[in-house]
């Protein structure tokens, strides 16, 4: 009681010497209930004190449909700003001059930045978040090594073997026992296996009947929704949090790296004690071993110290790992989900793939070494190429739904953009692909159907000039370096279970982003797959 007096008293006093103060304080309190009251239905307020961070918090379990509403009702640019304890500037846009402008054309003055590596120190110092002389070297390696004809035939044969010994004998299974499955997370199995056994060699065999839990893949997804809600809080309370350990995102995100670190560092020693147990020889079987052989004839000091430990490969592995499973499992989950709705699509790519098959069975070579034991076919890379509406039809996909949604950037000097932006020395840059591919004045009145023939032109092949705008594999210098590569995974899986097998997605799903730095599903995708009979 004595306390309680004391802080009365207290108050009384203050409020007695002071009293325009509280006056202030309860004028602001009540001009900020009125504010909520006439804008909780607005797309985007610019509040005081707190600039958009209200505005991120109610729409961050739907951001990227929320990106698309911002584009719609303020157009393609417009420029924000957080909380006034960071005066950061903000610039969105799904402007595709715009985007051209930062991402290819000056591309130098619009970098990652220190920001950016910090909220992503996951990745450590990979390709994906390297800046620089050393984002230079990295590139030039990469180029060479995803160019040579060996490193994609690695790939392609990887990706069939995986499609044939395991894709297919699972989806069978599942037909035979008429049971229902997430296909997204069949998708993201069968993503992983493929990178793992392209990165290390060895296939870990998570794409199987008995669907083991795959604790590498679990720290992943964790760490990834973890990073994401770092660029929804303010960047001084999250790294707040990092410091103290405190607050379940960052606990996890920490668990998360300490599970990726040590799993990671043991494929990388079985690499080491694989090529030691095969000293002599000269064949080169997946990427960490044709990255390992780099360091001879390297002549980049900075390139030479980083090789010199197995941090370099953790994160030269953690990149690819990421850039192979995150965005190839998730692109094949929205692409099948589509084709489900839109059965005229579907029954053009297996007319596609029909005329394909005949073509290499009036040949009759060496066809039976294409088939499973269950005799289900699986298309070769040279098949795929062939498959130019198959292309078109994840291209749409791609579009609609883009596996990395967003790309942040931040500007080094002062800019103005094609369409007159000015941008400031600093600025935080978003652009959302997501949105991009919604927009009408983009892609014209039909931009939300979907329709492979827009990516085709008069004469049957795929129009170069609309692939130009496709963005899910960013542009510039940096366009990911296994755009081709992730091509050909996600068509030897698509065309081998259209081909194959029947995929009836179940009715009342909810089916909608999650709110991710990658688009997978909120909820996965649940489905029965069934033995198709082709005539």
């Amino acid at each position: 009681m004595h306390f309680h007096s004391i802080n009365l008293s207290s108050l009384e006093f203050y409020f007695k010497k002071w009293p325009e103060f509280y006056l202030l304080v309860f004028f602001c309190f009540l001009i900020s209930i009125r504010l909520y009251l006439k804008n909780k239905n607005q797309v985007l307020v610019h509040w005081p004190i707190v600039g958009i961070l209200p505005s991120l918090l109610q729409n961050a379990h739907r951001i990227h449909d929320w990106t698309v509403d911002i584009s719609n009702t303020f157009g393609g640019t417009i420029i924000g700003r957080g909380t006034i304890f960071r005066c950061l500037e903000i610039l969105f846009t799904c402007d595709p001059r715009n985007v051209k402008y930062i991402l290819s054309t000056n591309f130098s003055n619009f970098h990652k930045g220190s920001d950016y590596i910090e909220a992503f120190d996951l990745l450590g110092e990979g390709l994906f978040s390297a800046d620089s002389h050393f984002w230079f070297a990295q590139r030039r390696i990469a180029r060479m090594t995803f160019n040579s004809k060996m490193v994609r035939n690695i790939i392609s044969n990887t990706g069939q073997k995986v499609v044939q010994d395991s894709l297919l004998p699972l989806l069978a299974h599942v037909a035979k026992q008429s049971s229902v499955v997430d296909l997204e997370d069949m998708f993201l199995r069968y993503a992983f296996d493929t990178s793992i056994t392209i990165i290390f060699g060895r296939n870990p065999n998570y794409l199987s009947t008995s669907f083991p839990s795959n604790e590498l893949a679990n720290a992943m997804d964790d760490a990834s929704e973890a990073i994401f809600y770092r660029h929804i809080v303010p960047s001084s309370w999250w790294k707040l949090c990092r410091r103290l350990m405190i607050g379940s995102n960052e606990r996890k995100l920490a668990k998360a790296r300490r599970t990726i670190d040590q799993l990671l560092a043991k494929y990388i020693t079985a690499k080491r004690e694989d090529m030691l147990a095969a000293k002599g020889s000269t064949e080169e079987t997946d990427l960490l071993q044709v990255y390992m052989g780099l360091k001879e004839g390297e002549k980049d000091e900075l390139l030479l110290s980083k090789m010199s430990c197995d941090k370099f490969f953790r994160d030269t592995a953690m990149t690819f790992l990421s850039g192979g499973r995150d965005t190839t499992g998730p692109a094949l989950t929205w692409f099948f989900w589509l084709v489900s709705k839109n059965p005229i699509v579907e029954a053009k790519i297996l007319e596609e793939l029909k005329h394909v098959f005949l073509k290499n069975t009036k040949k009759g070579e060496k066809c039976s070494l294409r088939l499973t034991k269950r005799r289900l076919w699986v298309f070769d890379a040279d098949d795929l190429t062939e498959m130019v509406y198959l292309h078109a039809a994840l291209c749409e996909s791609l579009r609609l739904y883009p596996s990395l949604p967003l790309i942040r950037r931040g500007a080094r000097e002062d800019d103005v953009l094609p369409d007159g932006t000015v941008v400031k020395s600093g600025m935080m840059i978003i652009i959302s692909n997501y949105a991009m591919g919604r927009m009408e004045w983009v892609w014209g009145k039909d931009c939300l159907e979907f329709k492979p023939e827009r990516w085709i032109d008069e004469d049957g092949k795929l129009n170069h000039e609309t692939l130009t705008k496709l963005n899910s594999f960013s542009v510039g210098p940096r366009i990911c370096i296994g755009k081709d590569m992730a091509f050909v995974l996600m068509k030897s899986a698509a065309s081998a279970m259209l081909f194959n097998f029947h995929v009836e997605v179940l009715e009342g799903q909810n089916i909608q982003p999650k709110p991710s730095i990658v688009l997978q599903m909120k909820d996965g995708l649940m489905v029965r797959i069934k033995e198709r009979m082709l005539s």
